[in-house]
């Protein structure tokens, strides 16, 4: 029994990224959007155009902070560098929820945190059912990264090792 159960997780495990990757758009151009920040700010992904952004989608859940937290972690090491870090709550969820929901983070966030009423980003993306979800989006918008979750595949160091190869040139530009 235990052997079918690790045959079963192990056959999940590998089929996941593949439907993924089929599903996540990485090597096509980021899908644009314009919200508005908690503070009221009109932001829009093409507004950071020339620069390598780090796109979060998240809700309001432990692995949405973890993540959220991990992308403060990423945007201090990038101040000063060519470099935008931008959060999205792509639920739905109220300013008044979202608000209350960073005031639990271990650490203050201090990059853009969107709100999309609309669930916008959600459809555009892709994410729902896969969330936290973080890209990494190269100087001409196409999408270079893409992971699921906060795991280790997803940490900020991972996620800088990811941007500093696009700044250096080192990946697809």
């Amino acid at each position: 029994m235990k052997r079918l159960l690790l045959i079963v997780l192990s056959s999940l495990a590998l089929a996941l990224p593949v439907f993924a990757a089929g599903f996540f758009k990485v090597g096509e151009p980021a899908p644009n959007f314009a919200l508005n920040s908690i503070t009221g700010a009109p932001v829009s992904l093409q507004s950071f155009k020339g620069k390598v952004v780090v796109l979060g989608l998240f809700h309001i859940c432990e692995p949405c902070l973890i993540q959220g937290s991990n992308l403060q972690k990423v945007h201090e090491a990038m101040l000063g560098k060519n470099v935008a870090v931008v959060g999205v709550n792509s639920s739905g969820n109220s300013k008044e929820d979202v608000t209350e929901f960073l005031t639990t983070f271990p650490v203050k966030i201090t990059y853009p945190y969107l709100l999309d009423p609309k669930k916008e980003t959600d459809k555009l993306y892709g994410g729902g059912k896969f969330i936290p979800n973080v890209y990494v989006i190269d100087r001409q918008g196409v999408i270079r990264w893409q992971r699921v979750g906060n795991m280790d595949l997803a940490g900020a160091d991972v996620i800088v090792q990811e941007v500093n190869k696009l700044l250096s040139g080192g990946g697809k530009l």
